[in-house]
């Protein structure tokens, strides 16, 4: 009986400092629930982007968010794409980098709420461009356990 009494309390104590890490933590919900770690293109996020399919097979869309991360998109030149991250105070967006050719940045307006990442990209030439950010996968809160996990958000952007 002892040992049974023993095996419990470890397992009751590990169950709690699994739920007190950022299994356990709240988040507003901005940047959703399903994330990905390192680089598989997992879809995340709540913002909507409208993309559409043309007949080539290829997805447009003129805004981006959490939740397009890992897809393709194309534009045609002159065309612009913005980006938009919700992030957290706790859990911030880095801001977007760019990472190829094609895009070059224009003016994306004023993120209001700090964590969050906005751009806005202009098509100015044929190309392929990553856009990329990261944010911490768990809000860090002093005094209780965290996880040093990243999420990745990508897009690759094809200019045509």
């Amino acid at each position: 009986m002892r040992r049974t009494i023993r095996h419990t309390t470890l397992a009751l104590a590990a169950l709690t400092l699994v739920l007190a890490g950022c299994g356990g933590q709240s988040d507003s919900g901005k940047g959703g629930d399903g994330t990905h770690v390192s680089s598989s293109p997992t879809p995340t996020g709540t913002r909507p982007s409208s993309p559409t399919t043309s007949p080539t097979g290829c997805t447009q869309a003129s805004t981006l968010g959490a939740k397009d991360s890992g897809r393709s998109v194309c534009l045609a030149v002159g065309d612009t794409v913005r980006v938009t991250l919700d992030g957290t105070a706790e859990r911030p967006w880095k801001p977007l980098s760019a990472d190829g050719s094609g895009l070059e940045p224009t003016n994306s307006g004023i993120v209001l709420q700090r964590g969050d990442a906005s751009a806005a990209f202009k098509a100015v030439s044929t190309g392929k461009t990553r856009l990329t950010s990261t944010r911490p996968l768990c809000a860090a809160q002093t005094g209780r356990v965290s996880c040093l996990g990243i999420q990745e958000w990508w897009v690759t952007v094809v200019v045509r």
